[in-house]
């Protein structure tokens, strides 16, 4: 049975728990044990499909179709494990279940209250999976005394309970603020934290404090005396100038070791972690750089864009190369000369997005790409951008455009050159979606096969003619102007198994110009990057050494 680690945080959000929780994840794999992590979130959406990425960031898509928060990346990106459904749930899928189940009778006519049936559908949905598995690290998001977390902390402090003694920890994460005024660290907020966490019955077994400054002695002394913590559990986390240093930065401060010696694991198994050092050797000592513009809608959040800004990394680490990224409004372009925000780059990306905005400055970015000879790369919608670009200046379809777009004006403006996915065949089933399904859920979600053309650059990449990627949308290029695409130079090299789907295109007589219909982006780690990442940043850096 596993054990496991519930990880909490306090005093301010947006600490960083699930590089926290990944980095430990990495650390007890480097010491032979086999782990899986995963968020419970409070908010009342049954999942993040449907928020703006400025609102919640980006959407993570694990192989079996579960849309879900950006943490599941990172915890991907850290251990290599492949994220599940049953790795991420929030209340709004909580109370789901418990509503269907009072409208099935499953309760048998009891009064349906948060204690007991809420916490026990979230320990139930804990123990998926516990004898997979060494160890089950379960992030609890949000920050501790918001009203919506009460459920979670409540289900996990029942939890602990009922499992025999010395299977459940508890890890805390907190913040010590600098007052430059008086030139202290405070750790006030964290004791005050700590004392709210053991109001609602939960003592922490290891405090995790984000700090600025060097922490004293004097003061990891203070706060393992009044958050009732042993002195080598108090553990720094400092700033970093990558967040792939953060698993050996954690392994120096102990943490690893404060958590073994929690569940009294002794002797402890000695880490491997050449990996990391690898990573981190790649990261500090590049032997060059490349400029990559990213256009896209969601520019003004990072995040929004979390896993591909990530995959660009690893791909710069395989080419011993940094990888500055800069992010160029999509709008901007229709607005005025494509060529004055492009200028200077040594590649192009176009990632993913929903709606009409921003899609005709992405379009601009793709001949830009194409007639300049610059690496492009087009992702999902990045992939529907450039095919129209190229219908309508190569086959002559100056009308061509999405079906989404016209479904938002309400009228036919274009060309469907891009249609709305009515079904599709997933497995040993087919599946149906109308227009005016509901929007949660409805796309074509998770893993599909792809057939890629044999001697063409993609298969050259992969390395195979068989591939199996990550899909997160619920408009296809329409297979009806292959034929005039194709004759232009355009080749569809990539396709769905049944030969109905378009999964890859790529343009001849180019050094670099690939879209994909996928999200490449979800599968990429620092120790094993994606080959299209890889290679892109290759062709980028060839580019650069021209220049």
């Amino acid at each position: 049975m596993a054990r496991y680690v519930f990880i909490t945080g306090g005093v301010v959000s947006s600490l960083g728990k699930g590089l926290a929780s990944a980095a430990l994840g990495a650390l007890l794999q480097a010491r032979g044990f086999s782990v899986r992590l995963r968020k419970l979130d409070p908010y009342l959406n049954v999942d993040p499909g449907t928020m703006s990425p400025f609102e919640h960031g980006e959407v993570f898509v694990t192989d079996d179709g579960a849309e879900t928060d950006l943490d599941l990346g990172h915890y991907e990106r850290f251990t290599g494990v492949a994220a599940r459904n049953t790795d991420s749930v929030s209340s709004g899928r909580i109370y789901s279940r418990v509503l269907e189940k009072e409208r099935r009778g499953d309760y048998l006519g009891k009064t349906i209250q948060v204690i007991p049936h809420v916490t026990n559908e979230i320990k139930d949905f804990l123990r998926i999976g516990a004898d997979e598995v060494d160890f089950m690290l379960c992030e609890i998001g949000g920050t501790v005394g918001d009203i919506e977390g009460l459920p979670f902390f409540e289900a996990i402090r029942q939890f602990a309970q009922d499992r025999p003694r010395g299977e459940c920890i508890f890890m805390h994460l907190t913040l010590l603020p600098w007052l430059a005024a008086s030139g202290e660290l405070k750790t006030k907020p964290t004791q005050h934290s700590v004392k709210e966490l053991r109001s609602i019955g939960i003592a922490p077994d290891i405090l995790v404090c984000r700090s600025e400054k060097l922490i004293p002695q004097k003061e990891r002394e203070k706060l393992a005396l009044f958050c009732n913590v042993r002195p080598d559990s108090v553990i720094a986390a400092y700033d970093l100038k990558s967040i792939y240093e953060a698993p050996l930065a954690y392994h120096r401060e102990g943490l690893d070791q404060a958590v073994l010696d929690a569940f009294n694991i002794s002797p402890a198994p000695r880490p491997n972690l050449t990996r990391w050092e690898d990573v981190h050797d790649r990261i500090l000592n590049p032997e060059g750089e490349v400029r990559i513009a990213i256009v896209g809608k969601y520019t003004q959040l990072e995040d929004a864009y979390k896993s591909i800004a990530e995959a660009l990394t690893h791909g710069g680490m395989a080419n011993r190369v940094k990888v500055r990224i800069e992010w160029v409004d999509a709008e901007l372009f229709e607005r005025g000369d494509a060529a004055a925000s492009l200028e200077g780059f040594h590649a192009i990306l176009v990632p993913g997005g929903f709606g009409e905005r921003g899609t005709e400055g992405k379009i601009k970015a793709a001949e830009y790409a194409r007639t300049r000879k610059i690496p492009y790369l087009g992702i999902c919608l990045g992939m529907q951008m450039a095919v129209i670009e190229a219908a309508r200046h190569l086959a002559g379809l100056p009308e061509a455009g999405s079906e989404e777009f016209d479904h938002e004006a309400g009228k036919k403006r274009f060309t469907p050159v891009v249609y709305h996915l009515k079904e599709w065949v997933q497995g040993n089933h087919t599946v149906a979606r109308r227009l005016d399904d509901n929007k949660g859920g409805t796309m074509r979600l998770g893993a599909y096969t792809a057939h890629l053309a044999e001697g063409s650059k993609v298969a050259q990449i992969y390395g195979t003619t068989v591939i199996e990627e990550r899909h997160r949308h619920r408009y296809e290029v329409d297979l009806t102007y292959r034929a005039a695409l194709e004759a232009k130079g355009m080749k569809f090299s990539g396709m769905s198994p049944d030969g109905r789907l378009p999964e890859i295109i790529e343009v001849e007589d180019h050094p670099w110009f690939i879209g994909v219909q996928f999200h490449p982006e979800l599968k990429s780690k620092p120790f094993d990057p994606h080959p299209l990442f890889k290679d892109f940043v290759r062709a980028a850096k060839e580019v650069s050494r021209l220049v």
